[in-house]
């Protein structure tokens, strides 16, 4: 399955100027809401994912995906695996699990993103979950973009990679676009202004 095909056939492989939800820039945006837009295509990435964790052993009781970029993989990747889903949710700037939703003592759970940058909102669910004393014994991401290791793919992590090394993380691709902290993002330089096409933006 070529995913860089994928993301470009649906207009979501862009190229420009962007600011992404880690706060760094880039001149590449993978808009996963436009391949998910899709419902059967989102069914058969999922698929495809689950099938990936199901190979390499990996057991568990619940799908967790940080709203909002998470949720249609989450909850796509949770019927593939026939699993039930639950999400994270940021109030007042803090990640917390609501609307009901519980974990329970000991249950393993699988933390799913639609994108995996530098893993920080995955993270932040994975410690939600955790300080509910529930487990986290994977991640999962329909693509990398090239900073944590993924288990399946056999990448290296890189220096800003937040997700722990003792934990492993399946994605379907790994694109290694190079990303800039403001200060030294050259398009910032040439006078460009970023903007933020994600769940966080317009």
């Amino acid at each position: 399955m070529n995913v860089e095909e994928i993301y470009k056939s649906c207009s979501a492989f862009l190229q420009g100027h962007f600011l992404l939800s880690s706060k760094k820039h880039s001149g590449f945006y993978l808009q996963s809401a436009k391949v998910l837009e899709e419902p059967k295509r989102a069914a058969m990435l999922c698929e495809n994912l689950a099938k990936i964790i199901k190979e390499h052993g990996i057991k568990a009781d619940k799908i967790c995906s940080p709203a909002l970029g998470g949720l249609l993989a989450g909850y796509e990747l949770a019927r593939a695996l026939e699993l039930p889903f639950i999400f994270t949710e940021r109030v007042d700037l803090k990640m917390c699990l609501r609307r009901g939703f519980e974990v329970k003592k000991g249950e393993k759970i699988i933390i799913c993103e639609d994108i995996i940058t530098t893993g920080g909102s995955a993270l932040e669910s994975a410690e939600v979950v955790r300080a509910l004393d529930a487990e986290v014994v994977a991640f999962a991401a329909l693509a990398n973009r090239g900073f944590c290791a993924i288990t399946n793919l056999n990448t290296t992590a890189k220096e800003n990679a937040k997700l722990p090394s003792d934990i492993p993380c399946f994605a379907l691709a790994n694109f290694d676009f190079e990303i800039y902290d403001e200060a030294e993002c050259p398009f910032c330089k040439q006078g460009s202004k970023a903007i933020k096409p994600g769940s966080r933006g317009n």
